[in-house]
């Protein structure tokens, strides 16, 4: 089974723990074993921190962080991009539509996603309902913290 992640860019540092919780569970538990997230705000980073560290412990699992831009050459020299992947068809996209796209591509992958959204507003809450339209099961994180 495949999960993906899409929360608030300001989401609180205190949702570390019940997120980790949560990802721990669905590799125990309902046998995830693959995970996609995206490198745009606050949540994303959390989820990375978590995805590395429990790699570490679940050597079965993988996890990718999924790029909407291609990374420059410039910024190349200090970023990692050994856990990343860039989707085919996104080189051609234009910028304004390359983060939806690339959210599309990991729901469209997806059984399972796992959010941290507040009402209705915004890019994370978009993707949680476009999820809910196509029958994936959705977790959000909100509801527990």
């Amino acid at each position: 089974m495949v999960c993906t992640f899409f929360g608030h860019r300001d989401a609180p540092y205190e949702i570390e723990h019940i997120l980790r919780e949560t990802v721990e569970n669905l590799i125990k538990n309902e046998n995830v074993k693959l995970f996609y997230v995206g490198n745009n705000g606050r949540f994303d980073s959390i989820t990375r921190k978590i995805l590395k560290e429990l790699k570490q412990k679940y050597d079965e699992i993988n996890y990718y962080v999924v790029l909407a831009y291609m990374p420059g050459r410039q910024n190349s020299k200090n970023e990692d991009y050994a856990d990343t992947i860039y989707p085919d068809g996104l080189e051609n996209t234009p910028p304004r539509y390359a983060i939806s796209k690339r959210n599309m591509w990991m729901i469209d992958r997806s059984d399972i996603v796992i959010t941290y959204t507040r009402g209705n507003a915004g890019g994370a809450a978009k993707f949680k309902e476009t999820a809910q339209k196509r029958g994936r099961r959705i977790i959000n994180l909100f509801e527990y913290v």
